[in-house]
């Protein structure tokens, strides 16, 4: 455990989602006794898509005492099926069952409100987790060797907060990221992707009526179909209830609309045109989404960061490594900087500026380079999924059968044996918890 006066620095979390939560919720369980989250929502009232819970990330949620609720609802994946999107063939397939022996925790999928919902009341089980809501963060007047912002409340006037740790969680859109970087004067820009997203959730009693919908909800799998700059990834969550699709595609609707525009309202029919010449199953599928639910959301990410850290405030989760959704690794990777964060505060040896710049640099070396690098996987990965006709097409297709005969890589890196073993196979709380001496003295 870590000294007394260790845990009763102040600290403020900004933003209370997947990785603002994870950090609050791992920092009670290092014992700290003064954890603020100002969230600028009024309620977490959470809502999104299906959600992929990987092997890493169910291995913290364990530790922090919150999987098991996580764990009743989802959908335990026995396999993935990679398809042509077009005729519905198998390109290839991946067995799943192998990732519980070898990784201790299985690959299951389930609803992303299930996840931030378990998290969040694992937080309000803590004293010393207290929550303000309705109050988003303003001007950083200070970021060290006493952080202070403006709090700025829905109703009623601004006020400043002070805190010996300052942890932006704010997300894709961090103001606090914004902030930084002008004061340092880097340029990491918004990298448009020119793709956006549709996320769909369909009924059981929708899709019973028809046998082939009905054998992919009963499915514990995960179907990709893929065609040129286009594809489909399809799952059951909560219980089987619900049939999970995210698509991605050209983004042809928010081309002209401002950058700070990240999710509208889409149109059915031309959500229909996109996937047109898909094979009739996902076409039937996808007509069965009601007329206003379609929901386009905008895919965006920013040029890597040259550092995380500033004085005694530090970015965390979307704020400073937004990912393309390809791997699935974007809340895990939240969930690991809040988990990497409690340990390597728990460690100061002493309470002093200087020592909490350190450990919040032991932080982000800890996760930096395992957060880009799959930032970089999950961009390559959908590049090796959209191609269009021709030899690099040819050669990913080739891949996809020689993996049916058991050999070689996986095109689609989230199903990759070797990618599944960097990622799940990586326990970053040990390595914190082992190495922290020795990069803290290096620093």
């Amino acid at each position: 455990m870590a000294p007394k006066d260790v845990l009763d620095l102040e600290i403020c979390i900004i933003g209370a989602g997947m990785g603002g939560l994870a950090t609050a919720l791992a920092l009670a369980k290092q014992g700290f006794r003064n954890i603020n989250v100002y969230e600028s929502a009024s309620n977490l009232g959470f809502v999104g898509a299906g959600i992929q819970l990987a092997p890493n990330m169910a291995r913290i949620l364990d530790r922090l005492g919150v999987w098991a609720d996580i764990e009743r609802e989802a959908v335990d994946l026995k396999d993935t099926s990679i398809r042509q999107g077009a005729t519905n063939q198998e390109l290839g397939h991946v067995d799943l069952l192998y990732i519980r022996s070898t990784y201790d925790y299985p690959h299951m999928v389930g609803h992303r409100s299930s996840l931030a919902g378990s998290i969040h009341d694992g937080c309000k089980r803590e004293k010393d987790v207290k929550f303000v809501m309705s109050t988003s963060a303003g001007e950083v007047k200070s970021w060290g060797p006493r952080p202070s912002f403006d709090a700025i409340p829905r109703k009623g006037e601004p006020y400043l907060v002070e805190c010996d740790v300052l942890l932006a969680a704010d997300g894709v859109k961090s103001v606090v990221r914004d902030q930084l970087l002008r004061l340092k004067n880097i340029d990491a820009k918004i990298i448009d992707t020119g793709q956006a997203a549709y996320r769909i959730m369909l009924n059981r009693e929708d899709m019973e009526k028809d046998p082939e919908l009905l054998e992919l909800i009963d499915k514990e799998s995960v179907t990709r179909w893929i065609g040129e700059k286009r594809h489909i990834i399809a799952y059951p969550v909560s219980n089987k209830n619900i049939y999970n699709l995210s698509t991605v595609q050209p983004d042809r609707n928010f081309a002209a609309a401002p950058s700070a525009t990240y999710t509208t309202k889409g149109s059915k029919p031309e959500m229909m045109k996109v996937f047109g010449d898909f094979c009739p199953m996902v076409l039937r599928m996808l007509d069965l989404v009601p007329d206003g639910e379609v929901c386009e959301w905008k895919l965006r990410v920013h040029e890597p960061l040259p550092f995380w850290v500033h004085e005694q405030t530090a970015l965390v989760g979307d704020a400073c490594h937004p990912t393309l959704p390809h791997l699935a690794q974007g809340a895990a990777q939240a969930i690991e900087d809040g988990a990497v964060l409690a340990i390597a505060l728990s460690k100061l040896p002493e309470v002093t500026p200087e020592a909490i710049n350190k450990a919040l640099r032991v932080y982000e070396k800890v996760r930096m380079e395992r957060a880009y690098t799959l930032v970089n996987l999950a961009a390559a990965s959908g590049r090796a999924m959209h191609l269009g006709e021709g030899a690099a097409k040819e050669e990913r297709d080739r891949q996809f059968a020689a993996l049916k005969e058991g050999k070689g890589p996986v095109p689609d890196k989230w199903a990759d044996a070797d990618v599944q073993k960097m990622i799940y196979g990586q326990d970053v709380m040990k390595i914190t918890e082992e190495q922290f001496d020795e990069i803290y003295a290096s620093l």
